[in-house]
């Protein structure tokens, strides 16, 4: 099982927190460094110093590392027309060498909407299908060649389709816990679906939905990578474990109930869980930014027997 950091910066972190986990999780052994796309803290914190742009923090990583891989859980469709993110990912993918993954979704923060004027639409889902189409549209035109598009939504013209990214495939991520439309997008643009913060037996239900859907579509079911992103909170010992949850504003049992918490042979077994029906990847939600003993713990003790 590959497993990979994933970091809530706008709860408060600075470029250089996110940069200093980035390069530790790399030097770890970590699968890759994601981060949310937020731009409003969310529950009993100030948020400071503010928020940090995804984009613009993993062109900076880019620069910094050399290995480890790049992405977002999820980029929100609502913040970016899809021309200029197929730039920006293009671009981020050139600087890091071909590292980027675009985990891409409808938006759902109404307020962070309100708070900074953007534009917050009834209609989400049909603009996202949009947005991936037109993204992985741009990507896949030959050198050369122009890319037009009439939808709903956007309509481009006489595109140039440039910058190419540095990879041939961008690994296109797509998730969520809806049961007809989200499987049935995930089965046309998704490189690997993920659910956030889900049971193993939901999981199970929902990976089987995609599995179903991408084989009604002609591709094999296992084309696509199935992950789960979940809260880790890992301790050697029962105080530790106790000390980290209080660190995040949370409550052991619902922790272990609801993510990967406890020492790190109940983590080991409950990622053994999930691998059972079908995730190959786990995203570890690591909400103290400042605790890099939690990062080299896990890869310690975790990583090994679930590799």
């Amino acid at each position: 099982m590959d497993l990979r950091v994933f970091t809530e910066p706008q709860q408060g972190a600075t470029y250089d927190t996110l940069l200093r986990v980035a390069k530790t999780a790399e030097e770890l052994g970590y699968g890759a460094f994601f981060r949310s796309d937020h731009y409003l803290h969310m529950g009993n914190v100030d948020g400071l110093p503010g928020p940090t742009d995804a984009w613009i923090t993993l062109a900076g990583i880019a620069r910094e590392t050399s290995r480890i891989r790049l992405g977002t859980l999820m980029t929100a469709g609502t913040f970016r027309l899809p021309g200029v993110l197929a730039i920006q990912v293009a671009q981020v993918d050139q600087m890091s060498g071909g590292r980027v993954e675009l985990g891409l979704g409808s938006g759902w923060y109404e307020q962070e909407h309100k708070a900074y004027g953007i534009p917050f639409p009834k209609e989400k889902f049909g603009r996202l299908e949009e947005q991936l189409a037109i993204v992985t549209g741009l990507w896949e035109t030959p050198v050369g060649e122009r890319f037009s598009y009439d939808g709903s939504y956007y309509r481009l013209q006489d595109s140039p389709a440039l910058p190419k990214p540095a990879q041939s495939r961008v690994p296109v991520l797509i998730g969520g816990h809806g049961a007809k439309r989200t499987p049935a997008l995930a089965a046309k643009y998704a490189t690997e679906f993920n659910i956030p913060f889900a049971s193993v037996e939901d999981s199970e239900r929902q990976f089987g939905r995609v599995r179903a859907a991408a084989e009604e579509r002609g591709r094999k079911g296992d084309d696509l990578v199935y992950s789960n992103a979940l809260v880790a909170c890992v301790g050697k010992n029962d105080a530790e474990v106790e000390r980290r949850a209080a660190a995040i504003g949370r409550e052991v049992d619902e922790l272990k109930a609801n993510g990967l918490a406890g020492s790190p042979a109940e983590v080991v077994e409950r990622l053994g869980r999930y691998a059972a029906v079908g995730s190959g990847r786990v995203y570890l939600q690591m909400l103290d930014l400042d605790d890099l003993d939690h990062l080299e713990l896990i890869a310690s003790e975790v990583m090994p027997h679930v590799a």
